[in-house]
């Protein structure tokens, strides 16, 4: 299993913090597909990944144990 986590916006859209996917062979890129299409989630082309702690390409391989955080972009003054 791999945990996803939600902040901000992301968050309040899907009503979790976080969510657990098989990873079996999924690369970030397919996984915030999925996540587009199941929880109608806005914009993921504009989040930063971090799998690990770690800002991740979207062709990154996920696999078993991973952490990926969806970070969205955030404005202030």
């Amino acid at each position: 299993m791999i945990k996803v986590l939600l902040f901000a916006h992301l968050k309040e859209q899907a009503g979790t913090e976080m969510l657990e996917y098989e990873a079996s062979r999924m690369t970030v890129d397919e996984l915030l597909t999925k996540l587009e299409k199941e929880y109608s989630l806005p914009a993921l082309n504009t989040v930063m990944v971090a799998v690990n702690e770690e800002f991740e390409e979207r062709s990154y391989q996920l696999k078993t144990g991973d952490i990926v955080a969806l970070i969205p972009p955030v404005s202030g003054g």
